[in-house]
């Protein structure tokens, strides 16, 4: 499939978010936001930037008056509390967010994050007028031992939990994030494909169609060509490569 057959029958725009993980400091993040600002030039492709919380106000400001939004790379799912170290929904949004990620595999991994945690979180998002960008993915041992979809279905089914609020999702094969490994365009096309038939058991065939699933696992300006042009890889979730903002626009170069 030609990256210009799939871009006909693809009904959502592409989306690419940066995650910066615990990188970066306030002076470099603006030289990023205005390095970025300058080189977009396709706003046929939405595009994110997750940075760490003590980033977000200078992030926010930056990108104000573009089309360029902003998330937390977590949150808790009470409204406040005796939760030291961990931020609301509604903190995330007074500090200019639109979007929360919600069950990262390195949340999932570090910090023991359950699939009723992370619907938890994406609940708490979503009352607030957050849009969750759920992220799943299977271990290594789990692929290996033929088990994504087992596991992709457990992860997606917890949370949606038959709610109709809009999310987006996030494939994330956790053999494949910071190795340098990345799924081949037919593997996370398969995966993708059977997302969105979950999705649609859960939630109905329409919100299915236009819910963006992104693939995030090494994704550099190399191989994003050969996976966005798959019909059902909305975009991506861009880990290292998005810390260089010249890359990562060589990146939504290739989504446009």
């Amino acid at each position: 499939m030609t990256a210009m057959t799939a871009g006909a029958e693809r009904r959502r725009l592409p989306l690419v978010a940066a995650n910066w993980k615990m990188n970066l400091l306030r002076a470099e993040a603006v030289a990023y936001c205005r390095t970025l600002r300058r080189g977009l030039a396709w706003p046929q492709v939405k595009v994110i930037l997750f940075p760490s919380f003590p980033l977000l106000p200078a992030v926010a400001a930056e990108l104000a008056d573009t089309e360029v939004t902003v998330g937390g790379q977590d949150l808790h799912p009470d409204e406040r509390g005796a939760h030291t170290g961990d931020v609301s929904a509604a903190q995330l949004v007074d500090a200019g967010c639109l979007w929360a990620l919600c069950g990262h595999s390195e949340r999932r991994r570090d910090h023991g994050e359950s699939d009723e945690l992370v619907a938890r979180k994406a609940a708490a998002a979503a009352r607030h007028g957050l849009l969750p960008l759920v992220c799943v993915g299977e271990t290594r041992e789990e692929r290996m031992a033929e088990r994504t979809f087992e596991v992709l279905a457990r992860q997606l089914r917890a949370a949606t939990g038959g709610r109709s609020d809009r999310l987006a999702l996030a494939y994330e094969p956790v053999w494949a994030i910071g190795t340098g490994e990345t799924a081949t365009a037919e593997t996370a096309e398969e995966v993708h494909r059977f997302l969105r038939a979950t999705l649609a058991e859960a939630l109905g065939e329409r919100q299915a169609e236009t819910t963006p699933i992104l693939y995030g696992g090494s994704v550099t300006p190399d191989n994003a060509a050969g996976l966005i042009a798959e019909r059902d890889v909305d975009g991506f979730l861009v880990g290292g490569a998005s810390l260089d903002p010249r890359r990562f626009l060589d990146i939504i170069a290739v989504c446009a």
